[in-house]
């Protein structure tokens, strides 16, 4: 799997990330979502640069003019419910895809909360045989919830071709990506923080995006 670390260079993105993990600055949910829905807008444009591309004339007042426009079906398949701002991003510039909704969560299986396992129980997806599948997942703490979802949508048919759009992630998942998923799959993410705590939190990272985006969950 490749991966494209987009903060490794001087852009636009580190002044987002900055908002959202900055403690005094995250507290504003619909700046965070904002925040989180650039950064899926400048994946999009990063993506697209690895789609198909086919000549199509058209027709101006003026003139006929040809431009080469992309040819893939894309399939948004996206992680609920703290995906949704970055799948919004995606979607402003993949006003055509399909999209395909997971609900996976953790759950811890000791009282120390030290211990987890992913949970899969609802899914709703189009067919994505032969289709361009993009899955946005905004933390990327163990790599788990996005390798169950992946499987999970492969009931539904073999994409052509993966990517993968991430804000943070850690280390440890970015290494377990890179042997779980398909060789030849693109992993976009914004950030690469070094380590996970006791807990599985992504540190430095910025907290729970769920919560920051929608509210504390009971």
């Amino acid at each position: 799997m490749k991966v494209i670390h987009l903060s490794e260079t001087n852009n636009v993105i580190n002044q987002f990330l900055k908002e959202l993990r900055s403690v005094s600055i995250q507290g504003d949910s619909m700046r965070f979502r904002r925040n989180i829905e650039r950064i899926g807008e400048i994946m999009a444009y990063e993506i697209s640069k690895e789609l198909d591309y086919a000549p199509e004339t058209i027709q101006t007042p003026l003139a006929s003019c040809t431009l080469h426009v992309p040819q893939d079906q894309i399939v948004l398949g996206t992680i609920l419910r703290a995906g949704m701002p970055l799948h919004d991003g995606l979607f402003h510039y993949f006003d055509k895809a399909e999209n395909a909704f997971i609900s996976a969560y953790r759950r811890y299986t000791n009282e120390q909360h030290t211990d987890l396992e992913i949970v899969v129980e609802y899914m709703a997806s189009p067919d994505l045989n032969g289709k361009t599948l993009i899955l946005p997942d905004p933390m990327l703490a163990t790599g788990g919830s996005m390798e169950l979802t992946y499987q999970a949508l492969l009931k539904n048919g073999k994409p052509r071709k993966l990517f993968l759009a991430s804000v943070i992630a850690s280390q440890e998942a970015v290494e377990y990506l890179q042997k779980t998923m398909p060789e030849d799959a693109i992993l976009w993410v914004a950030a690469i923080d070094p380590v996970l705590n006791e807990h599985k939190y992504i540190v430095p990272g910025l907290g729970d995006a769920g919560d920051l985006c929608f509210g504390e969950k009971m």
